[in-house]
């Protein structure tokens, strides 16, 4: 049997890089998913990710969704909810990661990234949360980043908005108390998806010298504490942080 066997999961930002890891990873372990995706541009992307899993036997589909806009996230919950017939596991894994130094950053841009990071998690959480309070069962994970902790030159908004999203999960552990969900977060370090291959490689191997493990993750490397913290097995994780990052930060 699976870790996840009969669970059903909806996972943000999931056509590429770790939230793709996620959805095959969650199917192995024997779940069915809905994977989101942003846009048009990246439908191609989430379709691929839904053939796979489906040719190798497993349930998957997908939907659009801005998850910073709110009739986006309340008719992706509907699809999810008509797909899946419940949502056991939420993973608040979208994300965008812009580059460049504050004084560089417009407003616009800012808005943005706080407005897919955070906003998207906690309006996403906030239309899903009932519906796990309703079936008394529940499993909440968000991805934040190593760079919450360690800061990065480049990415002030990235990390401020990252930080966010830990202090979220644990006020949310907080405000969910004795009910049967937890509610944590993975803080991946860095890791070789979509978002990686805009950095210049000197700037890649800067940060690879600087990981004890002395590599950059593959996503096959951060997405375990992801299957662990939807399972069963997690049932005294809550309000924490799980950090697969080769050592470069030590919490």
């Amino acid at each position: 049997m699976g870790k996840l066997d009969g669970k059903k999961a909806l996972i943000t930002g999931a056509s590429c890089g770790i939230g793709a890891g996620i959805a095959h990873a969650f199917v192995a372990a024997g779940a069915e998913v809905v994977i989101n995706y942003p846009n048009q541009s990246e439908r191609s992307n989430a379709d691929a990710v839904v053939r796979k899993i489906v040719g190798d036997g497993g349930k998957a589909t997908a939907v659009e969704a801005d998850i910073s806009n709110e009739p986006e996230i309340d008719a992706m919950v509907d699809s999810a909810l008509a797909d899946l017939g419940r949502i056991d596991i939420l993973v608040n894994n979208a994300g965008i990661a812009p580059g460049m130094l504050i004084e560089e950053t417009s407003t616009e841009v800012l808005d943005r990234i706080l407005a897919v990071n955070i906003r998207g998690p906690y309006l996403v959480t906030r239309r899903v949360l009932p519906l796990m309070y309703a079936q008394d069962y529940g499993k909440i994970i968000n991805t934040a980043s190593q760079h919450a902790y360690s800061g990065w030159p480049g990415l002030t908004a990235y990390t401020a908005s990252k930080g966010a999203v830990i202090s979220f999960t644990r006020s949310l552990a907080r405000e969910v108390g004795a009910r049967n969900i937890n509610v944590n977060c993975v803080a991946p370090g860095g890791t070789r998806t979509p978002i990686l291959a805009d950095v210049p490689e000197d700037l890649v191997e800067e940060v690879r010298l600087g990981i004890p493990k002395q590599r950059i993750a593959e996503v096959e490397d951060i997405v375990p504490a992801y299957v662990f913290l939807a399972s069963d097995e997690n049932r005294h994780f809550h309000g924490q942080c799980l950090s697969p990052n080769g050592g470069d930060v030590m919490l």
